[in-house]
């Protein structure tokens, strides 16, 4: 029976996987969620011990995606995703010592996390497109791999333009030129002089003009694109098959997208112990869940420029859950959030996020210190995000059950002066990533005003 999918804010039709995908956020400016997640039981669960990645996916996805795409056609996407990762694995764990251990998912074309996902988004996109003909017109915010992860699954897609915002000084040397150092015509990456807060808010303001979103058939890349999720619940249940009792998992994030996989896949009954989040010094996330209170602040640019975040848009999907599914709630909480900055949930609803979740920060001067001592340890490169992630777990090991799966969100090589700054070494780029380094790069600087990015948008799309 085909999934159906609703919005968290209970104003925009349900749909299914194929209108999930092409919309990418509801026209309510919700947020889709399944109205009931496909759980698998303990016997499916422990079948996937020892399974290669491409058959575990298939088996998690295939549910999500009944009645809408032939078991043929999935099954060969998945094998297409995955093949342009550089080990079998796809997403190997490595142990770091005692009960601590790394979810190395940065073996993408684009070294960082966000690859097992838009690369499965890119496939299912020329699905879903190919017998339509439709052109759409994807919009993006980047605080670095989403936009290079992006181009890297749609450059040259022949029924798709891509804008990717980004801001001017937020990414990596490397996550820019894998950003603008790219040739094909339908890629445009534009530089806002702003944050990320302001790229994803301009992104979101287009996305809510429901009169430029049908003139220009706009879709997102961006977490709030379901399908970014459900490809993300995968390597929770691959990195959990190896282990007997149910793991706790640290994830570093500043959008809430990645760890929120995690959840996802518990409600799809996945045995988890713990989510712990990771934060940077943009800690909104980190101060909820020691207070039940979500304010933003100003953004402040750290060595983990990934999460250098105060607005997180996938935890409006927790919320739903937090508030019983109620969208009234979720809208007015969320109206909250625009108008004042900030919202609270009640005592229960606190308690109930608590049973699962965890939280803690490490600063610029942690991260570093936590890269060295892995390096000068366990002779293995961390990049800046992990590091996060590596403090965290050891901060909060008492109230993590174990084992603990860190996961390594990208390859340290994206950020080789911090990398140099900690440990004295240079990390070793991938050739292919090498060979960015001398291209010209093409891209746009533009205010953080919409109206200046939808004109751009205007002139520079086939859509």
């Amino acid at each position: 029976m085909s999934v159906v999918f609703h919005s968290t804010r209970g104003l925009a039709p349900e749909t299914d996987i194929r209108g999930v995908a092409l919309a990418g956020l509801a026209p309510d400016g919700g947020l889709y969620l399944p109205k009931t997640w496909p759980r698998f039981s303990p016997d499916g669960i422990a079948a996937m011990r020892g399974a290669p990645y491409q058959d575990i996916a298939f088996h998690v996805l295939r549910p999500f995606f009944d009645g809408a795409i032939a078991d043929d056609d999935l099954e060969h996407i998945v094998e297409k995703t995955y093949a342009a990762f550089d080990v079998p694995e796809v997403t190997p764990l490595r142990a770091l010592g005692g009960e601590l251990h790394i979810l190395e998912l940065f073996h993408g074309p684009t070294l960082a996390f966000k690859d097992v996902a838009l690369q499965f988004l890119g496939h299912m996109f020329d699905h879903f497109l190919r017998a339509s003909g439709k052109q759409i017109t994807i919009i993006g915010a980047t605080s670095g791999d989403t936009g290079s992860a992006a181009i890297a699954a749609l450059a040259g897609r022949a029924n798709i333009d891509l804008f990717i915002l980004y801001p001017d000084k937020g990414p990596s040397e490397i996550q820019r030129k894998q950003m603008t150092c790219v040739e094909a015509g339908n890629v445009h990456a534009i530089a806002v002089q702003g944050s990320f807060d302001d790229c994803q808010a301009i992104v979101k303001a287009m996305f809510a003009d429901a009169a430029l979103r049908d003139e220009l058939s706009l879709t997102t890349v961006n977490s709030i694109n379901l399908l970014r999720i459900l490809a993300q619940i995968v390597y929770y249940f691959v990195a959990a098959s190896h282990f007997d009792a149910p793991p706790s998992f640290v994830v570093p994030t500043g959008n809430f997208g990645d760890i929120y996989a995690g959840y996802a896949a518990a409600q799809c009954g996945l045995p988890v112990a713990k989510l712990a989040v990771a934060s940077n010094s943009n800690d909104i996330l980190t101060r909820f869940f020691a207070t039940g209170r979500m304010e933003a602040g100003a953004v402040q640019g750290t060595l983990s420029p990934s999460m250098d975040i105060q607005v997180s848009s996938n935890f409006e999907r927790l919320l739903f859950d937090l508030c019983g599914r109620d969208a009234a709630l979720v809208r007015a909480l969320m109206g909250e959030m625009k108008g004042k900055g900030s919202f609270a949930v009640s005592a229960p609803q606190f308690a109930q996020a608590q049973k699962i979740f965890a939280a803690a920060c490490a600063d610029d001067e942690e991260t570093l210190a936590t890269i060295a001592d892995v390096y000068g340890k366990c002779d293995y490169m961390i990049d800046p995000h992990t590091a996060v992630g590596v403090k965290v777990a050891r901060d909060l090991a008492a109230t993590l059950t174990q084992p603990v799966i860190c996961l390594a969100t990208a390859h340290p090589a994206k950020f080789p002066d911090t990398v140099r700054k900690a440990t004295g070494r240079t990390p070793v780029l991938p050739e292919n990533t090498a060979a960015l380094i001398g291209k010209p790069e093409r891209t746009v600087l533009l205010p953080a005003d919409r109206r200046a990015i939808t004109d751009f948008v205007r002139k520079n799309g086939a859509a």
